[in-house]
C-alpha cells in the first residue's frame, strides 16, 4: 500500500477541529461526536493519515448531526503517516507496525465498548487502509452495515465472507481498487440475496478523493459530498 495515490493531497493536521471531543475508548484516543445517549453509532476507520484529519472529523460531525454517535479511533497509536517524503520514513516498517489485521483486532473492543454504553446498532465506514480493516469486520455480525470507500487491496475471499449490508464507493482512477475489480466484488456480493449491497464508481476522481479532496476543485468537492451523502443514507437505512 505504498503507491503514490495513497499519499496525494495529505491533510493539514495543524488545522484539526470539529464539534466533538477526544476521549479514551477501549484504550484508544478517539474523536467522539454526536448524542452520547444514541442507540445508533457509526465507527469511522481512517486512512493512513489517521484520526486527526480535519475532513474526516467534518464527515464525522455530518453523520452525527443525523442522530448517530460517531467515533473515530486512533488505530495508529499516535503514529499516523505525517511526512512520507522524509528520507527517514520507512514504509515497510510502518505497515508492519500498523497492519490491517491489527486494526481489525483493535476495532473489536471499540465495538464492545459502544455496546456497553447501550448502543444497539453500529455502522462503519472505512477509507483506504480503513476499508481493508472494514471488509474484515463485514465478515462478522459485530456491526450492522458497512461503507467501504476507495479501499486498499481487498481479496475476493474477503468479499465472499461479507455478511452484512455493504456499499463500496470507488474512484474511476484507482490503482489499488480499479473499477473493474470493484465491479467484480459487486457481482460476488449481489449473489447473496440475504442482504443488500452495491458498488458505485465515481467518475473523474482518484483514490482517496472522499477523505482528501482539494477544496479548490469544485468537481471533486461535489463528488466527495455525494459519497458522504451516500454513506449517510446507507447508515440511515441499515443502522436502526
Amino acid at each position: 500500500m505504498s503507491s503514490s495515490q495513497c499519499f496525494e493531497n495529505p491533510p493539514n493536521l495543524s488545522s484539526t477541529c470539529g464539534a466533538g471531543h477526544v476521549e479514551e475508548l477501549a484504550g484508544l484516543k478517539t474523536y467522539v461526536t454526536g448524542p452520547s445517549d444514541s442507540k445508533r453509532a457509526v465507527l469511522l476507520i481512517a486512512d493512513v493519515f489517521g484520526y486527526e484529519a480535519p475532513k474526516l472529523r467534518k464527515l464525522a460531525d455530518k453523520i452525527a448531526s443525523a442522530g448517530f454517535l460517531v467515533v473515530v479511533p486512533d488505530f495508529f497509536y499516535g503514529d499516523p503517516i505525517i511526512d512520507f517524503t522524509s528520507p527517514n520514513f520507512n514504509f515497510e516498517a510502518w505497515f508492519k507496525n500498523h497492519g490491517t489485521d491489527k486494526g481489525y483486532e483493535d476495532a473489536k473492543p471499540v465495538i464492545a465498548a459502544l455496546k456497553s454504553k447501550g448502543v444497539s446498532a453500529i455502522g462503519a465506514a472505512g477509507f483506504c487502509w480503513g476499508g481493508v480493516v472494514l471488509v474484515k469486520l463485514a465478515g462478522t455480525e459485530d456491526i450492522q452495515a458497512a461503507v467501504i470507500l476507495h479501499p486498499g487491496p481487498m481479496t475476493e475471499d474477503e468479499i465472499k465472507a461479507v455478511k452484512i449490508p455493504t456499499a463500496i464507493l470507488g474512484a474511476e482512477i484507482d490503482h489499488y481498487s480499479p473499477p473493474e475489480k470493484l465491479k467484480k466484488f459487486g457481482e460476488i456480493m449481489s449473489a447473496k440475496t440475504e442482504f443488500e449491497s452495491y458498488v458505485k464508481i465515481f467518475p473523474g476522481v482518484s483514490h482517496g478523493w472522499s477523505a482528501r479532496y482539494d477544496d479548490d476543485n469544485e468537481f471533486v468537492v461535489k463528488s466527495a459530498e455525494e459519497a458522504h451523502e451516500d454513506a449517510l443514507n446507507w447508515f440511515l437505512k441499515h443502522v436502526k
